[in-house]
């Protein structure tokens, strides 16, 4: 088997149809997801929607936040705050015939804020240093709590949306005591200063978002987030992206061994026929010609 490199997807909305899923358990769309498949290496990237509790109970999976390196290991389970892009690597156990086995939970904005209602924990007031992913050890309670959600995930299509929600409250009881930064990273924000507008394009070039979802990471509305980036860069938001998008896709197809198709992923395209035309219309030849020139050139 060999490493397998995926397009960046927004999660948890394009997991639907996702590589070896198993069975989800759903509440206000997918909640819970199990994985279990065979893999010596799997890459990708996600665009998280909403906050994730990862939970692996075999294997290893290696996340990319910025600069930064997470790797979360058999009975560990690592939190990732939403609102962030992240690279994976996934890779099975050696000794288990890299057997991978691992438990993705989402938490969007109502169950978040029914949790903290439920529970009667306070806000926490607004701290500076918000980590957006941590690992930890599973302990023994969240151990324990895997287990009774089997009989559920056997037949998730006979298990009522109430009896999911109260299971979400009590897996985050359980993280909650585990670990007591997990409350400040699910109550605060990211931060998004109104002057980080260069910050979050540079940071998004070649992740798959909308208007609305650059305009959120920068704490402003769509109408204002499009005017303040006309006045910084005297062009439109979708005219900026998709230059610099070819511009890295230029630079990909000149220095690796990609493939084209792997390039218009890796450079933030997502339809392989419209990078092709549009990196024609700006550069003069298609992809692959422009590549055979290059090497042509690399020769002389």
């Amino acid at each position: 088997m060999k490493t397998r490199l995926d397009k960046m997807i927004k999660v948890p909305q394009e997991l639907t149809n996702n590589w070896a899923r198993k069975v989800s358990l759903k509440l206000d769309g997918l909640s819970v997801i199990e994985f279990s498949c065979q893999t010596e290496g799997r890459k990708g990237s996600y665009f998280l929607k909403e906050h994730l509790l990862l939970i692996v109970r075999s294997g290893v999976c290696t996340l990319r936040f910025g600069d930064r390196t997470y790797t979360v290991r058999s009975n560990e389970l690592m939190f990732i705050h939403k609102s962030i892009a992240i690279e994976f690597e996934k890779m099975g156990a050696p000794n288990y015939n890299y057997a991978i086995d691992y438990m993705m939970v989402f938490l969007n904005d109502k169950i978040v804020e029914e949790f903290f209602k439920f529970s009667g924990i306070k806000p926490i007031h607004p701290v500076d240093d918000v980590i957006p992913v941590t690992v930890f050890p599973i302990n023994e309670c969240i151990r324990s709590y895997i287990e009774t959600l089997k009989p559920f995930i056997e037949k998730p299509d006979e298990v009522n949306e109430g009896l999911v929600r109260v299971k979400l409250m009590e897996l985050l009881f359980h993280v909650a005591d585990s670990n007591e930064r997990f409350l400040y990273q699910l109550m605060q924000p990211i931060n998004k200063d109104r002057s980080s507008i260069a910050k979050v394009m540079e940071e998004n070039i070649t992740n798959p978002v909308s208007l609305n979802d650059l305009a959120f990471l920068t704490g402003r509305s769509l109408a204002t987030f499009k005017r303040d980036f006309q006045a910084i860069y005297h062009t439109s938001p979708l005219k900026w992206i998709r230059n610099r998008r070819l511009d890295k896709a230029k630079e990909l197809l000149a220095e690796t061994d990609l493939t084209v198709t792997d390039v218009c992923f890796s450079s933030g395209f997502e339809n392989i026929a419209h990078f092709s035309k549009v990196f024609k219309e700006k550069f003069g030849f298609p992809p692959s010609e422009f590549r055979q020139k290059q090497k042509l050139q690399g020769k002389a």
